[in-house]
């Protein structure tokens, strides 16, 4: 069983003005998932502050294998969830990364307008999906299928691996 966490990161959120979406749907796509379903699943809310992102991160890698958050990816000027990311991760996940974004095009151009990110932080995995319920779903359709492997690469729990360049 693997620990993994899910989060918001809105201000909107934080300060009550509205409710979160996309954490409980992605909630329920773990939940609901064949792959995923024996997971220890936790929530966790915090504004759009670059610094309490960071903060939170580095507090929550001691515990959790998986940190998936929404929200924060765009273009706005709050929107700083990559930047927190990348002051905490020691190994950007550029394939993943990339395999996220190639999903999220398949649907919508705007998805190019996303800054998506994932890494790794100890033996702790990051990703950093839109907060859209739309294209949480999108990604939730590549997470779901890597998951399980990456939580065994960075726990150790796979002993003779294949690299990921042999299909």
């Amino acid at each position: 069983m693997s620990n993994r966490l899910i989060g918001q990161v809105s201000d909107s959120c934080w300060n009550g003005i509205r409710e979160d979406i996309s954490g409980p749907i992605l909630r329920q796509l773990i939940v609901n998932s064949n792959i995923l379903s024996n997971s220890d699943v936790e929530n966790f809310l915090v504004s759009d502050e670059k610094e309490e992102i960071t903060h939170m991160l580095i507090s929550l890698c001691k515990t959790f294998d998986v940190i998936i958050s929404t929200g924060g990816t765009g273009f706005s000027p709050r929107d700083v969830t990559p930047e927190a990311t990348e002051n905490v991760i020691e190994k950007k996940c550029g394939g993943l990364e990339t395999a996220l974004h190639m999903r999220s095009l398949q649907a919508t151009p705007l998805a190019a307008l996303s800054r998506l990110c994932a890494g790794i932080c100890g033996s702790t995995l990051i990703v950093n999906l839109p907060g859209s319920p739309k294209a949480v779903k999108e990604c939730f359709e590549v997470i779901e299928k890597i998951l399980p492997h990456a939580v065994e690469l960075l726990t150790a729990k796979v002993a003779n691996h294949h690299h990921p360049s042999n299909h």
